[in-house]
């Protein structure tokens, strides 16, 4: 059997100006970068504007697990489906970040036969658009702490700084540090830290900026620390806005690439979904959408974070309005989250896996009785999987009168995605009420209940902590009409990893609130969730290659 790199490598991939013909892109809006990759000006918008949208398709999952779910080999596999019964379709997906690549994941770019290529590159380094992201970030500490070490007239409290460094590397090692240290020349001795940089404000920034100027303004608004009078301080004061939007101006244009079958896919931006919005740029998904009769795009981890992100924040701030929900389940997650280990999954077990639906079917109810979309559940299937435990997760949709369909993109690319084209086709026609699950008039005190209950179905909320004193201020800076985007395991519907299915009886802790006034949103960070992850024991860096001929190996 081949592994993801060697079907990547072995695919026979199209020169990236036929795939730009093939979605409708003039070729002077092109940027080359190389063969089988390309940047779209972004002013391309501009000219398609009168232009309708095509149908939003949203592919999200249950909870994640060590088994994995495939929510991006879906995405995929459901882009060449739709081709391969006549529509036309584009595909919208998020850049992965190196951290994972090295750490867990191995590689983020579909797999089997249903992947985006080229995929070595997508996975390392690509156009350079982190790099640029993390250089951002960097050069705004870099002139805040410049300000404070040349005589600091804004009168910053060094103590109540807020900006951090940022890597695009899963390094514990960073999380908290002290910096400034050696001369008086060596800059002013403080406590400091990195974030991963997918984890970054100019991250989040970036995928909701609509162009330069917007761009230029967002970066203006971002809070960097508090004055001795507990005023804010943002990247506008300090004067760095124009020279970060410097750096991010051609990051800020969506990538070109294609999947295997040589479906037009844009591939932008990439903060996570457990501690940032996790969902990739408005501009990708407009163009997408512009050029595409059915654009698929997917929100990072489980329903309960990217999708709720997705759909609170992006839909709500671009003014975007899915057509249909796509959630991704497998028979090994959901036996996992009832209980099984992961080295039993393979064996049929249809007691754990009726103990782990109830995960699945809460993801379903959000995204029906909640924001009120037609949705379908999407089993991946893997070779495993026996015919009892399949039925059993159709038998049980049905009694619910959920759409299912079994997707088999991993194994047979776009053919194994027909039915479920199909399906999302289907109920595109559907009633189509789309709410939100709060309203962002309330105070932040009910916005965090809502989600809390509403989506994650706990008995309420709880400030604990610095959040209560973070809380009035920021209501007393005027920043508590802004939505909320929830920093959360993204293992379970609690704040408790361990936590898995659908649990009930808990409350959920908020620890911390934070600003995020570039990127339009607050913060609210729960449990024990971390903003620069560590490697595992085996990071999948151990496995990963190149030979004397430049060709990788050990992605996966």
């Amino acid at each position: 059997m081949l592994s993801d790199i060697e079907i990547a490598q072995a695919c026979n991939k199209k020169k990236i100006t036929e795939i730009a013909q093939k979605a409708g892109v003039p070729e002077e809006y092109l940027e080359l970068y190389g063969n089988y990759k390309a940047k779209v000006d972004y002013k391309l918008l501009n000219d398609l504007k009168d232009r309708e949208d095509g149908r939003l398709i949203l592919v999200t999952a249950i909870n994640p697990t060590p088994a994995g779910e495939g929510k991006t080999t879906t995405s995929v596999g459901l882009a060449d489906g739709l081709r391969k019964i006549g529509k036309n379709s584009v595909l919208a997906l998020r850049e992965p970040s190196l951290g994972p690549v090295f750490g867990i994941k191995g590689g983020a770019a579909g797999g089997g036969y249903a992947q985006v290529v080229p995929m070595e590159d997508i996975n390392l380094h690509f156009t350079g658009d982190f790099h640029a992201i993390g250089a951002a970030n960097n050069l705004l500490a870099a002139m805040l702490d410049n300000h404070i070490h040349q005589g600091n007239s804004l009168n910053i409290d060094s103590r109540r700084i807020i900006w951090r460094r940022a890597l695009d590397m899963n390094d514990r090692q960073l999380r908290n540090i002290v910096d400034g240290l050696g001369n008086r020349a060596d800059g002013v001795p403080r406590q400091d830290g990195f974030d991963i940089t997918v984890a970054s404000e100019v991250m989040a920034v970036l995928c909701l900026a609509s162009d330069i100027s917007d761009l230029k303004e967002r970066l203006a608004r971002i809070v960097v620390a508090y004055t001795y009078e507990n005023k804010p301080v943002t990247a506008g004061d300090l004067k760095a806005q124009g020279a970060m939007a410097a750096l991010l101006k051609d990051a800020l244009k969506p990538n070109l690439v294609q999947t295997l079958e040589g479906t037009p896919a844009f591939i932008h931006g990439g903060p996570f979904a457990n501690i940032a919005h996790g969902c990739n740029s408005v501009t990708a998904t407009r163009m997408a959408m512009k050029l595409g009769d059915y654009a698929v795009t997917e929100a990072g981890f489980g329903a309960d974070l990217g999708a709720e992100k997705f759909l609170d924040i992006k839909c709500r701030m671009a003014g975007l309005k899915p057509s249909a929900v796509v959630i991704v389940a497998t028979v090994r997650a959901l036996k996992h989250h009832g209980g099984v280990a992961k080295a039993d999954l393979a064996k049929e077990d249809l007691e754990a896996l009726k103990k782990g639906l109830p995960n699945l079917l809460q993801h379903v109810e959000n995204i029906r009785n909640v924001y009120k979309l037609p949705c379908v559940v999407a089993i991946n299937a893997f070779p495993t999987d026996t015919k009892a435990e399949l039925d059993l997760i159709e038998a049980s949709c049905r009694e619910l009168g959920v759409n299912v369909a079994l997707s088999e993109v991993w194994a047979k690319g776009s053919e194994g995605g027909r039915a479920l084209a199909e399906e999302v086709v289907r109920i595109c026609e559907e009633k189509n009420d789309f709410s939100f699950a709060y309203d962002v008039n309330d105070p932040i005190e009910k916005k965090l209940e809502d989600i809390c209950r509403r989506i994650y179905h706990a008995d309420g909320v709880q400030l604990v902590g610095s959040a209560p004193k973070q809380l009035q201020q920021l209501k007393d800076n005027g920043f508590d009409s802004l939505p909320i985007c929830m920093a959360k395991t993204q293992y379970s519907f609690s704040d408790d990893p361990i936590l898995l299915g659908a649990p009930e009886g808990f409350t959920v802790s908020v620890r911390n609130l934070k600003i995020s006034a570039g990127a339009g949103f607050i913060v609210a960070l729960t449990g024990e969730i971390m903003t620069m992850p560590g490697l595992p024991k085996v990071p999948a860096a151990e496995k990963i290659d190149v030979d004397e001929n430049g060709v990788i190996t050990g992605l996966f």
